[in-house]
């Protein structure tokens, strides 16, 4: 075989391998984000001491067919278009206030649930202010809007090896939103984490590594002073709390505690996604992250089908996710082209 030939094979056969890679983590990923969401609707706001979810429900907080997600879902599929079609924040923020105004993107044609810092940053969208005063930048700004719809980027960040430029493009995504470091710092985490995940290190490991990653690279940045705030999460005791001793509110730090301690303290996707939700208060929102954590590293596989089945716009939903693979496909074929490999 001549050497074009074997390269050319050569070439092929890395461009299926890396298809392969992100196709089993991407699919599970959105999706199983997707699941939680929708465990968690019904039952968004009740005390954990008097809901006991098993299985997908319907009706309860906002009177809706089970198997419907929120706004979670919504936002995160915005994001997904807007990185296919290749738009800037202006493009994402369009998207969202489409969501807002006429439905875009939700189970059945109308929005009925949007948090307050994403609303507000909509609204001075639709004012007019520039792209930098959208977000809220202030103490009361730090809720999980941001946080709740940046996993995708973890299938376009998955082959960057400058932290710095992972962590630049987290920021532009989530300041749309939310500016205030606290609720950045949180995004950061997390997508350390999933794609820690992405490069199969197990759950323990993988959290270690992230947390290493991110104090040493924000370390004498605006985001050291976040710290503080995310101390359990930092300090790597977080694992060994209590149940009793996690919160599950829309607070950025909390929800990204509950659903780093629901896939720590459990050893499948099931289990994770309703120890989520059973937690209680912002329900849809720390199951989605959880889902996506959780269905990162236990696959298609661990995700229940009778749920999946269950979810409103099925269809729909798969067909982003097949798109946005392909997206990111080609984007990493056509990246490691350009780096010589």
């Amino acid at each position: 075989m001549r050497r074009g030939s074997l390269q050319d094979k050569w070439d092929s056969d890395e461009s299926i391998y890396i298809g392969v890679t992100i196709k089993e983590r991407l699919y599970p990923t959105i999706l199983g984000g997707i699941v939680g969401d929708a465990l968690g609707v019904p039952v968004e706001f009740k005390d954990r001491d008097t809901i006991n979810v098993t299985t997908m429900t319907g009706y309860g907080t906002y009177n809706q067919p089970e198997g419907t997600w929120s706004d979670d879902t919504s936002l995160t599929m915005c994001l997904i278009e807007t990185i296919i079609e290749g738009k800037d924040e202006r493009g994402l923020m369009e998207k969202f206030e489409k969501y807002w105004s006429e439905g875009y993107w939700t189970p059945y044609g109308e929005m009925f649930d949007i948090g307050i810092a994403t609303s507000d940053a909509i609204s001075r969208y639709k004012k007019g202010l520039p792209e930098s005063e959208w977000g809220g930048k202030g103490e009361y700004d730090n809720g999980n809007g941001a946080l709740m719809r940046i996993a995708p980027l973890a299938f376009t960040l998955w082959d960057e090896l400058d932290f710095n430029k992972r962590r630049e493009e987290v920021e532009r995504v989530a300041h749309v939103t939310h500016c205030h470091p606290r609720s950045t710092l949180g995004c950061i985490i997390y997508m350390e984490y999933l794609l820690r995940l992405f490069s199969n290190n197990k759950p323990l490991d993988a959290y270690e590594r992230a947390i290493n990653i991110c104090k040493r690279h924000l370390t004498g940045t605006i985001y050291e002073q976040e710290f503080a705030a995310y101390s359990r999460i930092m300090d790597l005791s977080l694992p060994t709390l209590e149940r009793d001793n996690i919160q599950s509110t829309g607070y950025v730090v909390s929800s990204l505690e509950a659903s780093i301690w629901c896939f720590l303290n459990t050893d499948n996707y099931k289990d994770a996604v309703l120890a989520a939700v059973n937690l209680g208060g912002d329900t849809d929102t720390i199951g989605f992250i959880t889902g996506t954590i959780a269905g990162m590293y236990y696959k298609m596989d661990g995700i229940p089908k009778e749920w999946m089945d269950q979810l409103a716009r099925k269809d729909d939903l798969l067909d982003a996710c097949k798109r946005f693979f392909h997206y990111c496909h080609e984007r990493a074929d056509i990246q490691r082209k350009e780096r010589g490999e």
